[in-house]
């Protein structure tokens, strides 16, 4: 077991937090039941939605000709019922948008209560493809498509409204709409044009407005003002204009049986559904992206508004120094932190798309069923949703129940509403869904054909045909892609390049040997991939090839595009391993030995088949779960090994060699503790020669003996001296790490502790618990949050007395007074993989206060560090070697 490692089966059941201490388990339902909280965010939130709601709804309402009560139905039972058993708890649902193109056809079509039998099929398969859990691989559409299908739609939308802001009716296709625009300018009426050219003008320049009275108008939504302005105006200046005409609720049109082909009717079923559903899931990930970003900024602020306190929790209080007892509870620790750290609450949960998608499905079957056009997640209201201030679901449904009351209660305010501000309203939708930031990131990826080619298909020939058109293109761009192979060789000082660029198939083989076959026998010669696959029929090709050059005296090497060596293309098709990063896929020496063969493995001149036999000839240990066999200790240092002199050990023998020759220079004694999970090498970004590493239990520093020296502990000792005196060091620094088990061990330590080596050895910690419990020195602490737990307090004390501890040995101090020496403190927080630098001055003992800061990717430090990382010597990891060096 490790020494620094806690092992999960120490932990007892007491550590568990009582159910009545108000912490929450981590599979419990939340505090309070199921009870329906209400927040005075979300209620002001849910305003700001309907404001925006309305005038949205009839305005869709009136771009594909239908009832206008439709539009409200479906806005109330989608804030409602979506937002009730929406996995999306703050997207706001709706009419859809994206469908007005494909309803206004269904309408000509098969009249207005057919529509809305169509609208309760689509619902129901939406229930179905939920229930399947397949909302998830809707996602997996090419952005390309999904985009250029919405802009497709948004275009036609804002085709069709145009002919109504000018003061005619649109036509049946966005092509009919775009050919008779002529026309229709032709005859041009002046007053619906002017009230729509004003709409656009407020909703343009609403949220521009400068100064402090404009960012107090700005809090009335765009959508409301641009309304409202365009009613009052067209109310003084062209009382004939058209305006909203609500029909009575007796004369309701409800759905009926539909009526027409079968084929007809099932394809615009699926055409409802999947445009609904594309569009709901896109809003609902985006919806989790705002809620994200949101909370971030709400960290932020907390943590710059928060006073910075200079002790522990204890600290605070009225009393400026509290007795402190010597071993704080950790759980207590916790939940005071956890109080006191003036943190904003956690952030709303990811969403649920499966439960989204079958909550949009209820809701367009009962939308259906009522009369109402259908629903789907809007990215406007619910992106209004989020900026609002919402922080639960209520929102979402009262901004249902609002648009209910208003739908009862304000038929005759509504009906003031110009058809033109509406009909401008939805245009600028339409337009805002041609989005040129996703142009950019499609043509950064080179798909912008296959988002040209959507968008043109949709206005051609319409919604459905428009996506199969986009998928065509689309995998005949990948096609092409996979296929699309380019070969050049070049030859200088007698050396051959053969550089391929592109995808290595089964489709470029031929190509590939009749370019290899043209070189000579014996050739010295360098191969660049530059790609990302090979399949086995290429691989096959080039190790051919390979081996026949070998066998005529040949120099090969493969590279990739930056020239870096590929010591084994094979493993790099066939392996999880990288050799210049070995610990980062270093499980996978734990894996379930496999035989091999030569034709799985290209050997380098020079290096034999140890790999192999280590696999073959070593010993392992049966899996009981699987029967496989696993490597035992012995056969995974072999294989270890194997793969250093395999993979690294060609890479590093130059700067090994020269560090033989000149000896070692390191510039940094680093003192830290023996855990398996601490590689320094790795969390300093530094290679062989750098680091002078002295590794032992808890990252102890013994204080030097002076009246019995032959009785204490001299290892450290000595290799402190060594580096100080003969290697002349330019910096010590003890580094600490969370989770450290010897911290654990000395917080449990007790009077019947048995006196075993292990804790000879740690009674070298004992002044770092007596420091944290002292009431004259202040808690050691991390910048911007007090330590979790008196575990981490522990660890980050025992730095700051570790460093103490270094100033008593006589060659340390000697060279501090010179100046030619300096002291750092390090905390390594092992699950974050984060580093904090105790801050300069506070080691001194001078300073009040004992604090870590943050080491951010920018940082420079003024702290000597070693040239960029070099690939391991360990082919180890993390977790697999406990270290103890002196």
């Amino acid at each position: 077991m490790s020494a620094c490692v806690p092992t999960r089966h120490e932990r007892t059941p007491s550590s568990r937090p009582p159910r009545a201490s108000g912490v929450k388990r981590p599979h419990s339902p939340p505090p309070g039941g199921r009870r329906f909280r209400i927040a005075g965010a979300d209620v002001s939130a849910s305003i700001t939605v309907f404001l925006i709601a309305v005038p949205m709804s009839l305005g869709l309402a009136v771009a594909i000709d239908a009832p206008l009560s439709a539009g409200l139905v479906s806005a109330a039972i989608g804030g409602i019922v979506a937002g009730l058993l929406g996995g999306t708890p703050l997207q706001v649902s709706g009419p859809s948008a994206g469908l007005t193109v494909v309803t206004a056809e269904l309408i000509q079509i098969y009249g207005w209560r057919t529509t809305c039998a169509i609208t309760i099929g689509a619902g129901l398969l939406q229930i179905l493809l939920g229930s399947l859990r397949a909302a998830r691989s809707a996602l997996a559409v090419s952005p390309a498509i999904v985009h250029g299908t919405l802009a497709g739609i948004g275009v036609a939308i804002a085709l069709a409204q145009l002919h109504i802001v000018l003061g005619g009716s649109p036509q049946s296709s966005a092509m009919g709409n775009a050919l008779s625009l002529p026309a229709q300018l032709a005859r041009l009426s002046p007053a619906a044009p002017v009230i729509g050219a004003l709409t656009i003008a407020v909703l343009v320049l609403w949220p521009r407005l400068p100064g402090r009275a404009g960012r107090a108008v700005r809090r009335i939504p765009a959508a409301l003002a641009s309304v409202v302005i365009a009613t009052a105006v067209a109310a003084a200046a062209t009382p004939r204009i058209a305006r909203v005409d609500l029909p009575s609720w007796r004369s309701h049109a409800l759905a009926e049986l539909p009526q027409g082909p079968v084929l007809a009717l099932a394809t615009a079923v699926f055409t409802v559904m999947l445009v609904a559903s594309l569009e709901s899931l896109l809003a609902a990930v985006a919806v989790d992206k705002l809620t994200a970003e949101r909370a971030a900024n709400q960290a932020d602020r907390a943590s710059e508004e928060a006073p910075s306190p200079s002790g522990p929790p204890a600290a605070q209080a009225s009393d400026p120094s509290p007795a402190r007892p010597a071993a704080p509870d950790p759980p207590r620790t916790s939940q005071v932190t956890a109080e006191q750290s003036g943190q904003p609450p956690a952030p709303v949960q990811r969403s649920d798309l499966d439960r989204e998608l079958r909550g949009q499905g209820i809701a367009n079957a009962l939308a259906g069923l009522l009369g109402g056009l259908p629903v789907s997640g809007g990215a406007v209201r619910s992106s209004a949703n989020v900026r609002a201030g919402a922080t639960s679901r209520a929102a979402t449904v009262l901004h249902g129940v609002w648009v209910l009351l208003a739908a009862a209660l304000l038929v005759t305010v509504l009906e003031w509403i110009p058809l033109a501000a509406l009909a401008a309203l939805v245009m600028v939708v339409g337009i805002q869904m041609v989005s040129f930031a996703h142009i950019r990131n499609v043509h950064k990826h080179r798909e912008f054909l296959v988002y040209g080619a959507t968008i043109t298909g949709v206005l051609v020939f319409g919604v459905l045909k428009g996506v199969a058109i986009g998928i065509a293109v689309a995998v005949a761009v990948a096609l092409h892609r996979l296929a699309r192979t380019r070969i050049t060789v070049s030859e200088q000082n007698g050396r051959h390049l053969v550089i391929v660029r592109g995808q290595l198939t089964f489709l470029a083989v031929p190509r590939l040997t009749r370019t290899l076959g043209q070189l000579p026998q014996g050739v010295d010669a360098t191969v660049e991939l530059d790609g990302f696959f090979m399949d086995h029929g290429a691989y096959e090709a080039i190790q051919d090839w390979r081996t026949a050059q070998l066998a005529q005296g040949g120099r090969i090497v493969f590279t990739g595009r930056s020239g870096s060596r590929i010591a084994e293309p094979a493993a790099a098709a066939h392996s999880c391993c990288r050799p210049w990063t070995p610990w980062r896929n270093h499980d996978c020496h734990d894996r379930p030995t496999q035989p091999t063969t030569a034709a799985d493995t290209l050997h380098e001149p020079g290096i034999g088949a140890l790999g192999n036999a280590a696999g073959a000839g070593a010993i392992g240990s049966a899996d009981g779960a699987t029967g496989t066999m696993r490597p035992t200790g012995a056969q995974r240092l072999l294989s270890g090994l194997s793969s250093f002199q395999r993979n690294t050990a060609p890479l590093v023998r130059e700067e090994l060699a020269r560090l033989a020759a000149e000896g070692q220079r390191p510039s940094q004694l680093f003192i830290t503790c023996a855990d398996s999970r601490l590689v320094t090498s790795m969390i300093t970004s530094s290679g062989p020669g750098d680091l002078f590493t002295v590794r032992n239990v808890g990252n102890l520093v013994p204080i030097p003996d002076i009246e019995s020296p032959e009785s204490g502990d001299d290892s450290v000792a000595a290799a402190i001296e060594y580096a100080v005196d003969v290697l002349r060091v330019e910096s010590i620094t003890v580094c600490g790490h969370s989770g450290c088990g010897a911290m654990h061990a000395l917080l449990n330590a007790g009077p019947e502790t048995p006196r075993t080596p292990l804790w000879r050895w740690l009674r070298y910690g004992l002044p770092s618990l007596e420091r944290m419990a002292s009431r004259h020195h202040s808690w050691a602490r991390i910048s911007g949050r007090l330590p979790t737990d008196a575990v981490e307090q522990l660890c980050l004390t025992n730095v700051v007395q570790q460093l103490e501890h270094l100033r008593a040995h006589e060659a340390v101090a000697r060279r501090l007074a010179e100046g030619t020496l300096q002291l750092h403190g390090m905390y390594f927080h092992v699950g974050e993989a984060q580093a904090y630098l105790l801050t300069e001055g506070s080691s001194s003992g001078t300073g009040p206060d004992e604090v870590f800061d943050r080491v951010g990717p920018g940082t420079d430090p003024d702290m000597p560090a070693g040239p960029p990382a070099t690939p391991f010597i360990d082919p180890s990891g993390p977790g697999e070697l406990e270290r103890t060096h002196v």
